[in-house]
């Protein structure tokens, strides 16, 4: 699934102390997955920096070196090659040459679990991608200086920092997908995040299809902000739908809600379940419908999409049961209400068809 989704999400490390065993097996990739998507977010800030450089130039730049130039290019009747020194603003080299031995590794690490299945490939294709932006320069291993004297920087980010750390574990060969042992790093994957990124690929499935544009909170394109009077009150600042999918003349709203509603729902029914479950069902209903006023499309679809079982997934398209549909009476326009489920084992084409087809059915009328 994480391959499905083209790594929308990725585990992140606990700030605790290394545990002494891991509790559970796991996939063997998952701390590569890790270091390359921390690589990849300092490769993306890496600063450029002033280094103090010398080359020979045929234009003076800086201080000129007079005895190089007196007793090497002169005697050679070279004239117009000057060696100078002077400050350059260039990336930081060093720092890149240490990316490109982590991911090296890690490429190296990655093609011994290839058997493991095609989402390792694609990992292996980011990580070569990564090698492309590091091609300039030759891969070295840090010492332990040069990553103290690399964290003691002003103005370090929480990016440059656990971007270093990944690249710490690669060179202690800790992390590796095939190389080394996993005990040891606690880490955690929410599973709220894991389910909207799932739901978005599904969607953005659904606007390959109906040739729709899609918008996505997760990259803050669906942020609307409230303007309270005065400023300094007020409660919440912003509206935030998950994914928000445009059409011609018709926007659908997306919240997706890792929660059991839908499996209890389909067992017991709105009668059989509890106060508590009732409230937080009406909770999703208000939220998402609050939604319906951010877009001025003509018609509206506020959509919840709740996790469920394969075959509880599967009994619903045969018995034509996947969608619940409500309409609500709105002046000048039709504002849709969907509840649905969606399972979280399945290919995203497969489960994205039923919802095109839907989609398509409130296009055509």
């Amino acid at each position: 699934m994480l391959a499905e989704m083209g790594w929308l999400i990725s585990p992140s490390p606990l700030r605790l102390p290394l545990l002494r065993r891991s509790e559970r097996r796991v996939p063997l990739w998952v701390l590569s997955f890790m270091v390359l998507a921390r690589v990849k977010a300092l490769l993306d800030r890496l600063d450029r920096r002033f280094e103090v450089t010398t080359e020979t130039r045929s234009a003076p730049k800086g201080r000129i070196e007079w005895t190089q130039y007196a007793t090497r290019q002169m005697p050679r009747g070279d004239f117009l090659s000057v060696p100078c020194t002077f400050p350059d603003l260039r990336d930081d080299r060093h720092l890149k040459g240490a990316i490109r031995f982590a991911v090296e590794k890690q490429v190296r690490s990655l093609e011994t679990q290839c058997e493991q299945g095609a989402f390792v490939h694609r990992l292996i294709s980011v990580a070569e991608s990564l090698l492309l932006r590091v091609r300039d320069v030759s891969g070295r291993r840090p010492t332990m200086r040069e990553v103290q004297t690399w964290l003691r920087r002003p103005l370090r980010t929480d990016v440059f920092v656990e971007g270093l750390q990944a690249i710490d574990w690669t060179v202690e060969e800790r992390g590796l997908a095939g190389l080394s042992d996993l005990d040891g790093i606690p880490w955690t994957m929410p599973m709220e995040q894991f389910f909207e990124a799932w739901v978005e690929t599904l969607i953005r499935h659904v606007a390959q299809r109906t040739g729709g544009f899609l918008k996505a909170g997760r990259r803050r394109e669906t942020v609307s902000p409230l303007a309270w009077e005065p400023p300094y009150l007020g409660s919440q600042r912003s509206f935030v739908p998950d994914l928000i999918l445009e059409l011609e003349n018709v926007a659908v709203i997306v919240d997706a809600k890792y929660k059991r509603h839908w499996e209890e729902l389909q067992d017991g029914g709105w009668r059989g379940q509890t106060d508590e479950l009732r409230e937080q069902h009406r909770a999703d209903l208000l939220q998402v419908l609050a939604y319906a006023n951010l877009v001025s499309a003509r018609e509206v679809v506020c959509c919840l999409v709740y996790p469920c079982s394969m075959t509880t997934w599967e009994s619903l398209v045969r018995r034509g049961r996947l969608f619940h549909h409500s309409e609500l009476p709105n002046r000048g326009r039709r504002v849709h209400v969907w509840l649905t489920a969606v399972p979280m084992s399945a290919a995203a084409e497969r489960v994205a068809s039923p919802f095109s087809d839907q989609l398509r059915s409130i296009q055509h009328v």
